[in-house]
């Protein structure tokens, strides 16, 4: 490998999947439009709130419009994820971007998990840790197909390695 060719001079090769978008839409969607439409019912009802309340209302729903847009089309740019023969490489972020790579012959754990919103639209993320406290990987957004696939080729690498990667 080239200096030019390692992971941390270029960004990781793979976009997450595209329902990630769906996902990152759904989260502010369900905190954000409950309380919109409880304090548009005080704004409405409530005659002495009926100001601070309904600007209330008005911010709220910018801002749940706003990560409900714009965020999920911003992060999708930015959250990428690369396994090599070498390395497990991500990048995640919308505002502040992190980057961590992490050697495949320094894995201890791989773990999948799936949240009710990630099983209804068919997504998982993959966890990758190592004995250090800042080795740890996460790559979100993933078919869930290939997160499994993903886990199950790295835990295989590990097993044949043959060591305890401490």
């Amino acid at each position: 490998m080239t200096i030019s060719e390692h992971p941390s001079l270029r960004d990781p090769a793979y976009l997450v999947d595209p329902r990630a978008r769906t996902l990152w839409r759904i989260v502010p969607l369900v905190f954000g439009v409950p309380i919109f439409l409880a304090l548009i019912i005080v704004a409405v009802f409530v005659e002495p709130a009926r100001i601070p309340t309904g600007i209330a209302a008005l911010v709220v729903g910018a801002v749940t419009a706003f990560y409900a847009t714009v965020v999920p089309a911003w992060r999708y740019r930015f959250h990428r994820w690369e396994v090599t023969g070498t390395v497990i490489y991500s990048q995640a972020g919308w505002f502040t971007r992190t980057r961590v790579i992490i050697p495949i012959s320094r894995v201890q754990v791989i773990d999948t998990a799936a949240g009710p919103f990630e099983q209804l639209l068919g997504l998982a993320r993959v966890k990758v840790t190592t004995a250090s406290s800042a080795g740890t990987v996460h790559i979100a957004g993933l078919d869930a197909a290939l997160a499994r696939q993903i886990a199950s080729d790295l835990t295989v690498r590990i097993e044949n390695r043959g060591d305890d990667a401490t």
